[in-house]
């Protein structure tokens, strides 16, 4: 069983569908590498999932992870609804850096 916890991706996502998946891959790979289990709705069955799924896996989720340099209104929709639910935010870039330095405790 896995017992690392839930992160949910979020990134203003390109409208190159293809484009948007790779990078979401990416994105993904580097937080289990973390230590965490990525959720991403845009990997997740996107064509099946709806927004009030989507909400659930976020509340249920340890972090918020803000991919990419850009923001748009999906990803201030995304901060709004973890702050409702009282679930941490970051960036990757956050993610990582706090990732590095618990490797040299």
């Amino acid at each position: 069983m896995n017992n690392k916890p839930w992160a949910y991706v979020t990134a203003a996502w390109s409208t190159d569908r293809s484009r948007a998946k790779r990078s979401a891959k990416r994105y993904c790979r580097k937080l289990y590498e973390a230590g965490y289990t990525p959720i991403c709705p845009l990997l997740s069955l996107p064509e099946i999932i709806n927004v009030s799924n989507a909400e659930d896996m976020l509340r249920r989720s340890r972090i918020l992870v803000v991919c990419g340099t850009a923001v748009d209104e999906t990803v201030l929709t995304d901060i709004a609804i973890a702050n409702r639910f009282h679930v941490a935010s970051s960036t990757m870039r956050g993610v990582l850096t706090v990732d590095k330095s618990k490797k040299f405790e």
